[in-house]
């Protein structure tokens, strides 16, 4: 017989973390896991196919729920929520970190019913300029309300279900769609005022100059369509 939990102890969630082909960065977010809250689970989901991959094994970490789902962030994240076993969620891409005192953070300040909680963003790495990128995501966030996937998203998965979830007919900016859906249904943005770090490989890849470019005029078009949509789909 398992143990009441007590009133001080936050609940437990449910993390889902959707891997792309030949994805790596999650064993890393696994060991910053390993301080959620008791009887939290992460499922970690793979692309059909992909559970045979030399890199995503199941037994690499076999506390964690592994399923499969069709390629693509959106039909993945929907099929993490969907086998979800508890009422919070916590939705996370594969190359996020996150430091012990940002799940503290959270545990003290975890997201009610109509509320969408997301943490900071900051770079681990990549060009000097990185941190003109940080400041905007924390204008983006804060001021303008529109926060971004890579910086995690909890809410209850009651709220999720009645968002309609991600959409999966979107090559692109599914979690922008998301965010838009929540605005206009009413759900509070809720900054967790702590990090989640992830890497600048692409701007120091692609360049930062072009990266950030490409990055500002693509939210630019995706907050001018679902602004303007009545439901973003």
């Amino acid at each position: 017989m398992s143990k009441p939990r007590s009133a001080a102890e936050p609940p437990p969630l449910s993390v889902v973390v959707p891997l792309g082909p030949g994805e790596t960065a999650w064993r890393e977010l696994m060991a910053d896991l390993e301080a959620l809250p008791a009887g939290s689970e992460v499922i970690l989901v793979a692309a059909a196919g992909d559970l045979q991959d030399t890199t995503v094994q199941r037994s690499t970490v076999p506390a964690r729920r592994w399923i499969e789902a069709p390629a693509g962030r959106a039909s993945q994240l929907n099929a993490g929520v969907a086998a979800a076993r508890h009422p919070l969620l916590c939705l996370l891409h594969a190359d996020s970190r996150l430091p012990a005192g940002s799940l503290r953070r959270l545990a003290d300040s975890l997201p009610g019913r109509n509320e969408l909680a997301y943490f900071d963003l900051r770079f681990t790495d990549g060009p000097a300029l990185m941190w003109l990128n940080t400041l905007g995501a924390w204008i983006r966030s804060r001021w303008l309300g529109m926060p971004f996937g890579d910086q995690g998203f909890v809410l209850d998965r009651r709220d999720f279900h009645r968002l309609g979830g991600f959409d999966p007919q979107l090559a692109c900016g599914e979690d922008h769609a998301l965010v838009w859906r929540a605005r206009r249904s009413g759900l509070r943005l809720k900054a967790l005022r702590a990090p989640i770090l992830t890497s600048a490989r692409k701007y120091a890849r692609d360049g930062w100059w072009t990266t950030t470019a490409r990055h500002l005029t693509l939210t630019w078009r995706q907050a001018r369509r679902f602004r303007r949509d009545k439901d973003p789909r």
